[in-house]
């Protein structure tokens, strides 16, 4: 690990570090004069060799800013005046797969040292950094990166043909969420609207602004996405910020090379700063960065990361299949009158978890702004709630309840009984949205308050299922007891975290649905520690297909959640429709099915036993997408699952007249397929041919639309 020869880098004599644990290969320069900069990365079938340009790590204070002035992340006179000092591997016996990097300033009272912390396996690799005042004086914090790299080119450039790739080499992949319209991406290129070619270079220096995307308040994917992705040809980087709160990346040209820089929230951005005392010290948010020969194996190697980085749970493996009442439904207005007939068609489709949604705890048909105290309505269940939660049981599934529980309605007996203090609040006055108070989960009242709803309803209803919702942003942030407004928020954000860690601790099985007015807060900090999301309110099922197919790039397959609501008034083909969208991740399962006949009722099963073969294999799949990543309005939307024996794709046309389409599988190529419709099996079957040479399959709707397939494709057998 000590100076070796890089072949790659013409700086060759200076010092640097390899890093090589299973599947990734990293290497850092360092010298006396300059910071230490990553210079190349390994990834999946991808090796970049990087720009020297950037410190990997950049932190701006106040007295202490830019080196140029700007609005980037980089270019910080801390981060330039960082210098390695040492360098540690640690868990030897899983092949070395941390490395622990020490960086420190020149002695002085303003000096600062920073510890990086990396952890890789498979083409990926997740970084914290922890910022260490060791001067005499306070030290104000006003950003801090938790990743800055350059991004290269191919290592295999010959060298006739060798340089770093400019932003006219690059397009950027960005996905954007609203309510409704979750997962709608992008693919730009940089150079033009993005970052256009200035020439600054005649004037000596860089250049000053950079592509920013950013989350503010408390909706940590409300808009822009913390997952994105550079692509150019034979080299993919994709990024993902593990954060519930306010974050910031910025992709822009640096020196010799274009860079990629990660954060948490900033002071320019959140009104994030946090005064350090001697000796304290501040950790950065999360990130996970992988790089793959193209979008495809960079996804691969960021779903394993997501996998490993989850917290243990039965259902992570075996994600049950749950009925929801509520979409298109009961629409938050459940009854034991309402709710019986439900259970008894749930039960014989074959779900495994009941969940009763909003509404529940309220005698009024309003009840937005009197929820907090998560008490059974009388009114609606006259024989208790346990009469609803009993009859779950008996017909063999686990009762779940909806709950929202960082708000209390401004008209809840809790806003009066908990203290002020246990609220978020600016300048004394409690936060309040839409008719809601937010609860600061730091104060331990809020997190006793929540502690107590939960384990009394787990232990009166026998719960095992909730699906906890959050329907307000709460703004930047509180100002009570905290540096700023945004560190407050950071600081609930990290209680909240912590909070949901303590439940699964205290009731091992029970399972957590991540839900916020659709996803408007999928981030991995949250996903990672919950077992499925919800990826939309939306409620018409024409709508629903972009969303479900690009849900693969910000979450796992198994946690996906995507509704099927089956109607009795809707035909067969418009039902298949809706429960291909279920199959297409985690079945997600709704509608009106006790008001069904007994045929609508056979293809709702046999959707049912589809999706039960499918969540076999579901947590071993890779997504891909062989139609590109789905636009908006597309007419054909495609989702596809590499799993270890087969690929299963969700096939959608939402065009007019029968129509046809190509869908791409080079990873297949060369490959003798079978193609098997799974799923509905007893509807007009498409056209489909396999193509072993091109890796396409060619398909062809035989209906009218909206008509929707779910097929597999699986290796012929010798005889075949």
């Amino acid at each position: 690990m000590g100076p070796t020869t890089d072949p790659h880098d013409e700086e060759a004599a200076l010092p640097h570090i390899d890093w090589t644990p299973p599947g990734v290969h990293l290497q850092f320069r360092h010298d006396e004069d300059s910071p230490l900069r990553l210079t190349r990365f390994v990834g999946v079938a991808a090796d970049a060799c990087l720009g020297d340009g950037v410190p990997l790590v950049e932190v701006l204070a106040v007295g202490l800013g830019h080196t140029l002035a700007n609005d980037r992340l980089v270019q910080t006179s801390i981060g330039a005046a960082l210098r390695y000092r040492s360098h540690a591997i640690e868990d030897e016996r899983q092949a070395g797969d941390t490395l622990v990097l020490q960086l420190a300033t020149a002695p002085g009272p303003r000096a600062v040292s920073v510890e990086v912390v990396l952890r890789a396996a498979d083409g990926a690799v997740r970084v914290v950094s922890t910022v260490h005042n060791t001067g005499s004086a306070p030290l104000v914090l006003t950003a801090v990166t938790s990743w800055v790299s350059g991004v290269g080119r191919p290592a295999a450039s010959t060298a006739s043909t060798a340089r770093v790739l400019d932003a006219a080499d690059w397009s950027l992949v960005a996905g954007t969420n609203d309510w409704l319209g979750e997962g709608r991406w992008s693919t730009t290129p940089l150079r033009g609207d993005l970052l256009p070619d200035l020439h600054e270079s005649l004037t000596g220096n860089t250049p000053r602004s950079a592509v920013v995307r950013t989350a503010v308040g408390t909706w940590s994917t409300g808009g822009d996405l913390p997952v994105a992705a550079l692509s150019s040809p034979g080299l993919t980087w994709l990024w993902e910020i593990e954060h519930n709160g306010p974050w910031r990346w910025e992709v822009g040209q640096h020196i010799d090379d274009c860079y990629l820089a990660l954060s948490g929230p900033t002071d320019r951005d959140h009104q994030w700063s946090l005064a350090l005392a001697p000796d304290e010290t501040f950790t950065t948010v999360p990130v996970t960065v992988t790089l793959g020969a193209d979008l495809p194996t960079a996804v691969a190697a960021l779903t394993g990361a997501r996998r490993r980085n989850r917290v243990a749970h039965p259902d992570n493996t075996r994600p049950s299949i749950v009925f929801n009442d509520y979409m298109n439904t009961l629409d938050g207005d459940p009854t034991t009158a309402k709710l019986l007939p439900l259970v008894a068609a749930a039960a014989r489709v074959g779900a495994d978890t009941f969940c009763i949604d909003a509404g529940w705890y309220s005698d009024a048909p309003d009840w937005w702004d009197t929820v907090g105290a998560w008490q059974p309505s009388t009114t609606r269940f006259p024989n208790g709630l346990a009469e609803v939660s009993d009859a779950i049981r008996a017909a063999g599934m686990t009762p779940g309840l909806w709950l929202e529980p960082e708000v209390v309605g401004v008209d809840s007996p809790v806003a009066d009984t908990l203290p002020p203090e246990a609220f978020l609040q600016r300048r004394g006055q409690r936060v309040e949205e839409h008719r809601r108070f937010h609860l600061d989960l730091r104060h331990p009242a809020a997190r006793a308050h929540l502690d107590a709803v939960v384990d009394r309803l787990v232990q009166d209803f026998g719960i095992g299922f909730f699906k906890l919702d959050y329907n307000i942003d709460g703004g930047p942030g509180t100002d009570r007891d905290a540096d700023s407004v945004g560190m407050g928020l950071l600081e609930h954000n990290r209680a909240h975290q912590a909070w949901l860690d303590e439940v699964i601790e205290r009731h091992p099985t029970l399972v957590l649905e991540n839900c916020s007015s659709g996803a408007m807060r999928m981030d991995a900090a949250l996903l990672s520690r919950t077992q499925l999301q919800s990826t939309s309110d939306q409620q018409d099922p024409m709508r629903y297909p972009p969303i479900a197919a690009s849900a693969g790039l910000s979450m796992l397959p198994e946690q996906a959640a995507n509704w099927a609501y089956p109607q009795p008034d809707l035909t067969d083909e418009q039902n298949a429709f809706t429960l291909v969208t279920g199959l297409s991740g985690r079945f997600y399962l709704s509608g009106h099915l006790d008001r069904m006949t007994d045929d609508q009722l056979d293809l709702v099963c046999q959707a049912v036993s589809t999706a039960r073969d499918l969540h076999r294999d579901l947590a071993d799949g890779t997504p891909a997408w062989p139609l590109g990543l789905p636009g908006w309005t597309d007419r054909w939307v495609a989702a596809a699952r590499h799993a270890p024996d087969r690929t299963v794709v969700s096939v959608w046309d939402r065009g007019t007249g029968v129509g046809e389409t190509e869908l791409r599988f080079p990873e297949l190529a060369g490959r003798d397929l079978r193609v098997t419709t799974i799923f509905p099996r007893d509807l007009p079957t498409w056209q489909a041919a396999w193509d072993a040479t091109t890796g396409t399959l060619s398909v062809r709707s035989t209906v009218t639309p909206p008509t929707a397939r779910t097929l597999t494709l699986t290796p012929t057998a010798p005889s075949d």
